[in-house]
């Protein structure tokens, strides 16, 4: 008997204790956040808008009205709004619209208006998805090999892409280590603002218009596009009909070490063709920090435009013909990787303008480490096909440099997915060193 009292004072005392616990604790309250998107041209309804809790993380997302306005009912606290859309353009380009507003004071039964103003970049389809160019070790363990380069290009949409009059070109000097008499006293690039950027040496362009499928890239051997394994392990083998390669001993590239005759299963329509303006027999792209340009000719083709000595523009101010390079306007270009030598890290220089590449990614050579592009994660886990098809837990980065968006970019395409990669015009943000080149099985 004495236990069951005792039983019943418990379940009391608890009943009670807890109608006051719930008595105490205040009813929530929200508080209102609307965000109203400008600088769009077009209809700005059903454009989802996120809102970021920066305390708990917790994330909301609303689609605007007509007028351009998304309307959130949040707990109060400390919030950062972001919006991304896209658009078609022209030809191959599409326009990237972006807004952010950080630091969104949320008060419970008070409204809170934020005005995002979108800012607009053009993009172009075609990117750089993959740079090796660093070479690999002999199967001695005790000499390199560096002749064996390549550049991958990728259509980053889901619509074709074509392009007439498709160019290569590098930036001066060859080695961002290199000494650069390219700057002011005060620091800047002397073509900084002047619209253009110097290519040295000698350019590459394909001879008919390239066309590439959507979420599918292209090959371009640069040097030794024959099957390297075959006397190197470790390096690449190119004798595959689906690659191109830059081939054309008659333009004075015609150095066998460099580059040999290609494998005979590649056709001869893949071979790209050059023009040389500077002096040489092989087309001299760094193998430690290259700063590689893919362009586009306008009304010109790329061979006239290259022997025109009105475009002409020496490095360093020299007149000999080794510093040649050609002014390539900045409006044809279409992507830029600048590239710095981790072995030179005190060293390295930037030859890109921040219009053409903002950043730059440091390489390791000797190693068969690739310049590989990071995911954009979040456009590409919202493409519906993807469903299943991604995989995670990427984990061929080198040190501290890998893809932060975790996905494995390769493996995701052999299991069916599309990829869409990262495209600020920011190689520190856009690229990770890669242990190894992708064309390596």
């Amino acid at each position: 008997m004495r236990n069951i009292t005792s039983y019943i004072i418990l379940l009391i005392s608890y009943i009670w204790l807890t109608s006051c616990s719930e008595q105490a604790t205040p009813s929530v309250t929200t508080g209102v956040v609307t965000i109203t998107l400008t600088g769009l041209d077009d209809d700005l309804s059903g454009l989802e808008v996120q809102l970021h809790n920066i305390s708990t993380g917790s994330l909301f997302v609303e689609k605007t009205n007509q007028q351009g306005t998304a309307t959130f009912n949040v707990t109060p606290g400390l919030y950062e709004a972001a919006t991304s859309q896209t658009r078609s353009a022209a030809g191959n380009e599409y326009y990237s619209y972006n807004g952010t507003s950080g630091q969104i004071t949320v008060l419970k039964d008070q409204q809170t208006a934020v005005t995002i103003i979108m800012k607009r970049a053009v993009i172009s389809r075609l990117v750089i998805k993959e740079l090796y160019c660093g070479g690999c070790m002999a199967d001695d363990g005790t000499t390199s090999f560096q002749y064996d380069k390549c550049v991958i290009l990728y259509n980053n949409s889901a619509e074709p892409a074509s392009y007439n009059n498709l160019c290569f070109g590098m930036a001066a000097p060859a080695n961002a280590q290199a000494t650069n008499n390219n700057y002011t006293s005060d620091g800047h690039l002397k073509y900084e603002g002047e619209g253009f950027t110097p290519l040295w040496n000698g350019i590459w362009y394909f001879p008919t218009t390239l066309t590439i499928a959507p979420y599918s890239q292209v090959v371009v051997n640069i040097h030794g596009a024959i099957d390297n394994t075959l006397t190197i392990s470790q390096s690449v083998n190119y004798a595959n009909p689906e690659y191109y390669c830059m081939f054309d001993p008659e333009s004075g590239y015609n150095n066998q070490r460099y580059c040999p005759t290609p494998s005979e299963v590649i056709p001869t329509s893949h071979y790209l063709k050059a023009v040389v303006f500077g002096q040489g027999n092989a087309w001299p792209l760094s193998n430690s920090s290259p700063s590689i340009v893919l362009f586009q000719t306008k009304d010109v083709t790329p061979a006239d435009f290259a022997q025109n000595t009105a475009n002409y523009w020496y490095d360093g101010g020299s007149s000999s013909a080794i510093k040649r390079c050609v002014k390539v306007p900045n409006d044809w270009i279409i992507d830029a990787i600048e590239v710095f030598s981790i072995d030179y890290a005190t060293q390295c220089v930037k030859r890109l303008t921040a219009d053409i590449d903002a950043g730059y990614v440091w390489m390791t050579n000797k190693k068969g480490h690739a310049i590989y592009r990071n995911v954009d994660q979040q456009a590409t886990e919202q493409l519906p096909e993807n469903e299943g098809r991604l995989v995670y837990n990427y984990s061929l980065g080198v040190d501290d440099s890998t893809d932060p968006s975790g996905i494995d970019a390769e493996a995701s395409l052999n299991n069916g997915a599309h990829i869409i990669y990262q495209n600020s015009n920011n190689a520190t943000n856009d690229f990770h060193e890669r242990q190894l080149c992708s064309l390596r099985k």
